[in-house]
């Protein structure tokens, strides 16, 4: 039984509430730091590799990574001449539901041949639009065209060719005289140098870093290249 003393002893104070985001037998846990952190960390390998990818898109270390319309056009050079060769087998794609796609899926074999550095006399560039051709033309007069960490995506490539310095049966992830890799297990080749007289291709893409067109034309025309 409890004493009188016991029965009338003023009680202590409340224990008070604990806070926001705490426990009773602890600080708190703030779960929200917590959570910003692992998210911060989450994203930093596909911030990391964007980077990378337009780092090396701006050097020219890959090939095409663009959306081909499926439209095939050619070009042809009186003599191309060039520093740094590459070429190997790649893949390219269309745009989703591509009206160019036919019974390929959308997708084009080509030979991807790289230059890291080029001179073209002559250039012609034309593609077929039903009926007409929309024809470029450059390079005809005392100044070449120069173009930079070149690539052309081809399903047709002819002329008279000469070749320093070659490599052939590399893998395509280990070339390295134009920048640029394929896909490993690939077929490649490279060379110090290239050049091909009386050049004619079947192209479905072409990037540069630098391409000048001393005496640049533009126009519709009857005749292709």
């Amino acid at each position: 039984m409890a004493s009188s003393s016991d029965a009338t002893a003023s009680p202590g104070p409340p224990p008070e509430p604990p806070k926001s985001g705490s426990t009773a037998d602890g600080p708190p846990a703030r779960r929200g730091r917590v959570r910003l952190r692992r998210a911060a960390v989450t994203a930093v390998p596909a911030t990391a590799i964007a980077a990378v990818l337009a780092i090396l898109t701006a050097q020219g270390a890959l090939g095409v990574q663009f959306a081909i319309s499926g439209m095939p056009f050619t070009v042809t050079a009186d003599d191309l001449s060039g520093t740094g060769f590459e070429q190997f087998g790649n893949l390219d794609n269309m745009a989703d539901g591509s009206p160019n796609a036919g019974d390929t899926g959308g997708q084009v074999l080509v030979v991807t041949s790289a230059i890291k550095d080029a001179t073209l006399v002559k250039l012609c560039q034309s593609v077929d639009l039903g009926g007409t051709n929309l024809k470029i033309t450059a390079g005809g007069g005392k100044d070449k065209v120069i173009a930079s960490d070149l690539t052309t995506d081809s399903t047709d490539l002819s002329g008279d060719a000469e070749f320093n310095g070659i490599e052939i049966g590399n893998d395509a992830s280990t070339l390295t005289k134009a920048g640029v890799q394929g896909n490993k297990g690939v077929f490649g080749q490279q060379a110090d140098t290239v050049h091909i007289a009386r050049l004619r291709q079947t192209n479905y893409a072409t990037t540069a870093g630098v391409f000048k067109l001393p005496g640049l034309k533009l126009g519709f025309s009857d005749t292709g290249c």
